[in-house]
């Protein structure tokens, strides 16, 4: 069985884990993002005033940092082959890398695009920036104009390696499922 890999992105704050843990609920099997994980381990090593914002600004080696994420994001995409699933969510995808690095000035080798190129989802939806939901914390240190930034780069990412991407509309947690489930023909009340 080819299972279809689902991608939600955007920038962040808006409302992509959420849905991530509701499909979950709901029986999907969902990757979660490893970033936050990553962020908090950078930050553990840095002045607490060096790190205003996301830990490609800050740490040590960004290059180290993107390549621990790409390969991250590459092992769960190869894993999702490997599940008895026929759909498979991801909380952002192997182009987010590079929308993040173009974001933050950052050069990378072909082999990035490589492997965005040669490792295809099936399908992208795109969460909107969102103000009114839009909360930093100790993980998502971004203001909300940078997010607005952050999700034009990802737009940029995803549709220059030819994907098509679908928008999530604002609303309620549940309307959203109800939204990609729709889109991927698989709600039904």
């Amino acid at each position: 069985m080819s299972v279809k890999k689902i991608v939600l992105t955007g920038g962040p704050g808006t409302g992509k884990t959420s849905l991530i843990n509701l499909l979950e609920k709901s029986g999907f099997f969902c990757f979660h993002e490893i970033v936050r994980s990553m962020t908090l381990d950078a930050k553990k090593t840095q002045e607490k005033e060096s790190y205003l914002t996301n830990p490609l600004a800050f740490v040590n080696d960004p290059k180290s940092f993107n390549e621990q994420l790409l390969y991250g994001r590459l092992a769960h995409y190869a894993k999702a082959s490997e599940l008895n699933e026929e759909i498979v969510f991801f909380d952002r995808g192997l182009p987010d890398v590079l929308a993040y690095m173009d974001y933050f000035k950052q050069s990378y080798d072909q082999k990035y695009i490589d492997i965005c190129e040669l490792n295809r989802y099936t399908r992208v939806f795109l969460f909107p920036p969102w103000e009114e939901i839009y909360v930093q914390d100790n993980e998502r240190m971004e203001s909300f104009q940078e997010a607005i930034h952050i999700h034009n780069a990802l737009e940029e990412a995803y549709t220059s390696i030819g994907y098509e991407i679908q928008e999530v509309p604002f609303g309620t947690v549940n309307e959203r499922l109800k939204f990609v489930l729709n889109h991927l023909g698989q709600y039904s009340e």
